[in-house]
């Protein structure tokens, strides 16, 4: 199976890469929700963060926090948006971490999803069930 993201990681599609290391490489979207919105994503194939292995979660997040301040200093953003897809909307089955630049106005209002409340003792629930899995 071809995966877009590995055929970058290989050389064989062009891409704009920002940064790279021993683990991970950085490039920006061709399809940006801003421009210079920066996708990471892990050298080997794992299609989501569930199959990235726990060796390399202490870089993946070392390597995005470096990503989100290189936003800021280098593209006068003043914050950014950070987030990683899990089979739901995840275009691409390979592990991406989204840096999107942030600026006050920037017209990204419709990116959030609507919040919802919860009913009388529903929050509780949802949380002991939550427990229950996480030990």
């Amino acid at each position: 199976m071809s995966c877009v993201f590995c055929d970058v990681v290989a050389g064989d599609l062009e891409a704009e890469v920002v940064f790279d290391d021993e683990a991970f490489l950085a490039f920006l979207d061709h399809r940006p929700v801003q421009k210079g919105h920066i996708l990471m994503v892990p050298r080997q194939h794992l299609e989501t963060l569930l199959d990235l292995p726990p060796d390399l979660h202490g870089r993946f997040v070392a390597d995005g926090q470096r990503l989100a301040a290189a936003v800021v200093e280098g593209l006068g953003a003043q914050g950014s948006f950070v987030a990683v897809n899990n089979v739901v909307s995840q275009s691409v089955p390979h592990l991406h971490l989204h840096v999107v630049p942030r600026s006050r106005g920037d017209g990204l209002k419709g990116f959030f999803w609507p919040r919802h409340k919860y009913a009388a003792g529903e929050q509780r629930e949802y949380a002991d069930r939550l427990r229950a899995v996480l030990g």
